[in-house]
């Protein structure tokens, strides 16, 4: 049997997230008896491999100290195909990994980083390529590509730091005429809510602006959707993606916060939160299936494969709704969602690593080689004089 690799943790504000994600697949991967390696990337980029990482009691307890543990490193000789890690220091241990599966949320992880390190060595992964990925975390490109491609998203400007440093007094001007108070602002890199404000008035809208600068070099702004209800479809598939039942979310505030999604009665986006969920969204049929006819669409724009969730913003008085963004990593991989869509959490695993193995090899029947006579030609007095001519 194949061993997976977990990846975990990382340089980013949800890495604690991604803990819990990491954790609760090494557990399900190990009890249907694949080999399993967890891979834990600390909050500053160093990486740890070993059994001693896959207990979330190592990192509920008292601090981890990771200097007890002897770091691996990517042995770039070996690693063709598979990802082979060998620990530092005399009979240091050896651990291969045949299919990756991250388990990494936000930034240096869900955002096509490391999706890039497993294409260079041709591993096989879990999860959206290196393009899809860097779109869906990005919230401005991907309301770029839903507009593109006619799905419904709320009305939206983004600008930079330097934009906004030239002229924000034209920037305000312009967001005021245009949507008009409330607004959503958004750090468009971040996800789990952090950063997200709604807005009424100037002031504010200067200071949200202000605080989202500290996450990025970007922010977007929306349109605030009134009357609203919080619709979640997770999507499942490659080519022929399905999509599951929508989750209604109940917010404690109009906004969907982080502590709704993670901490209250043990959080929403976690599926433990009974009180705050609802699946089915109790909207009417015909509306359900235009919803997740929606989350599909933007499925495939974004070419995305094996998993995602799409989160929606439904006004309830008129019945709009609107894509607010893809992610392409859901937390604990939304198995409470899949579970009641009739995809028990064993059976989502075993999907996932037959997508991901179904996308490798579809990949490779491709060449990746062109033969040219460029080189031979590399030798003529032309381009040789050209090369050996010195910079004045």
């Amino acid at each position: 049997m194949k061993t997976i690799g977990v990846f975990f943790g990382s340089r980013s504000p949800e890495h604690d997230i991604s803990i819990i994600t990491g954790q609760f697949v090494i557990s399900g991967l190990k009890k249907l008896g694949y080999p399993v390696v967890p891979v834990y990337l600390d909050k500053r980029g160093r990486w740890f491999l070993g059994q001693e990482f896959g207990e979330l009691k190592s990192f509920t307890g008292s601090k981890l100290n990771l200097g007890n543990f002897k770091q691996y490193v990517l042995d770039l000789g070996q690693s063709q195909g598979r990802l082979v890690f060998t620990q530092k220091g005399l009979l240091g241990k050896t651990l291969a990994i045949d299919v990756a599966f991250p388990a990494l949320h936000g930034s240096n992880g869900e955002d096509g980083t490391i999706q890039g390190l497993f294409e260079m060595f041709n591993v096989p992964y879990v999860g959206c390529n290196v393009a899809s990925s860097a779109m869906a975390m990005d919230k401005i490109l991907t309301k770029q590509v839903l507009k593109a491609n006619n799905i419904p998203t709320a009305q939206f400007q983004s600008f930079s730091k330097t934009e906004w440093d030239k002229g924000y007094e034209a920037i305000l001007q312009g967001l005021e005429n245009t949507m008009g108070f409330p607004m959503v602002v958004k750090p468009p890199l971040l996800g789990s809510s952090i950063g997200i404000v709604k807005v009424g008035n100037r002031k504010d809208l200067v200071q949200a602006v202000e605080t989202a600068f500290y996450y990025g070099n970007h922010v977007l702004v929306e349109d605030c959707v009134e009357n609203l209800m919080d619709i979640t479809c997770a999507v499942l598939g490659n080519d022929e993606p399905i999509a599951s039942l929508l989750q209604e979310s109940l917010a404690s505030s109009e906004v969907l916060s982080f502590t709704d999604k993670y901490l209250t009665e043990g959080g929403s986006q976690l599926g433990n939160a009974q009180k705050s969920l609802v699946i089915p969204a109790r909207i009417s049929a015909n509306l359900s299936e235009s919803i997740r006819a929606s989350a599909l669409a933007a499925f495939k724009a974004l070419n995305c494969a094996g998993i995602a969730r799409v989160d929606f913003l439904l006004d309830q008085q008129t019945g709009k709704y609107f894509v607010s963004e893809i992610n392409t990593l859901p937390g604990t991989l939304y198995h409470h969602l899949w579970d009641k869509s009739g995809i028990q959490f064993p059976q989502l695993l075993i999907r996932l690593i037959a997508l991901a193995e179904a996308t490798h090899m579809a990949k490779n029947r491709f060449t990746s080689v062109f033969e040219s006579e460029l080189l031979k030609m590399a030798g003529s007095v032309k381009l040789q004089t050209k090369l050996n001519q010195k910079v004045e």
